[in-house]
């Protein structure tokens, strides 16, 4: 399994870690922490040496609760910081939107993924990226992010993000976009309850079943919270468990704001499931 873009390639047949850049003042984890160019920057590149592979901006926050800003707004927060990082570093650059204007105005600049928790819905969407044939991470999402959790109802959660998903590869392929360039992301805590969010992550697997790329992203979420009682700043632990069981269950890609740690507990356990081979080698 591997991702094309601009030439390039990412070989997912390790796990990667995809660092976590917010450029807006009201995430809910580093809301304004990196709101200055140069700041976010600076962070950015950190991460990279950290391990990140990729790294995901995010100029319009879709925490619980947030309302929305203008696509002027979100280009006028995003495009500095993914012109200078695109001259900076080799690392493959992603931008977190689900705005069509927003779109190809980055891929105009050169990234090399959209990261869109709408799952290319907007109008234009998909032939943009069917036209620029680059990797795209479809979300599934219940409602929009002021009301989405709410009240959230499922009658079987796996069962419905998993058909959702089936659908949206489905729409994508016939738009000309290739199953192989779609990473999937079940999208947790994005309107759904702690059990709903559980009951996804034990049965993870199951995403295997539509051929498809997987990424993860429950850094310092509130099922973490939720579960050990732990405040924002105390979630890392929790975090980097789920990271480890993702990928026991197929995911290719993490997306997280402590990279290092993720990096690190990934390098782990990529030794522990690799011995077996490297002492029959030996032998």
């Amino acid at each position: 399994m591997q991702l094309l873009a601009r030439g390039r390639v990412l070989d997912l047949t390790t796990p990667h870690v995809m660092g976590i850049l917010n450029l807006t003042p009201d995430s809910f984890s580093d809301g304004g922490r990196f709101f200055a160019v140069n700041a976010a920057v600076d962070h950015a590149l950190t991460l990279v040496e950290q391990g990140a592979a990729l790294i995901d901006i995010g100029g319009e926050s879709t925490r619980p609760g947030a309302l929305p800003v203008s696509a002027n707004e979100e280009l006028d927060r995003v495009l500095p910081v993914v012109e200078a990082l695109l001259a900076q570093t080799s690392a493959w650059i992603s931008v977190d939107t689900s705005k069509t204007v927003v779109m190809s105005a980055v891929i105009d600049a050169g990234v090399h993924l959209i990261n869109d928790v709408n799952a290319l819905q907007a109008p234009g969407a998909l032939a943009l990226l069917a036209a620029a044939q680059l990797p795209v991470c479809l979300m599934h999402r219940q409602g929009l992010p002021a009301v989405m959790q709410q009240a959230p109802v499922y009658q079987d959660v796996v069962a419905e993000v998993t058909a959702f998903l089936a659908q949206r590869l489905l729409v994508c392929e016939q738009a000309g976009i290739r199953r192989s360039q779609c990473l999937l992301d079940p999208g947790f805590g994005f309107g759904k309850s702690l059990t709903h969010n559980l009951l996804l992550m034990r049965k993870l697997s199951v995403l295997q079943s539509l051929n498809a790329p997987l990424l993860i992203g429950v850094s310092r979420k509130s099922m973490i919270g939720q579960v050990l009682n732990r405040a924002l700043d105390q979630r890392l632990y929790g975090g980097l468990a789920l990271a480890a069981w993702s990928v026991l269950q197929g995911a290719n890609i993490i997306r997280t704001h402590d990279v290092l740690a993720t990096v690190d507990a990934l390098n782990m356990l990529d030794a522990v499931l690799s011995v077996e081979h490297a002492v029959l080698s030996e032998e």
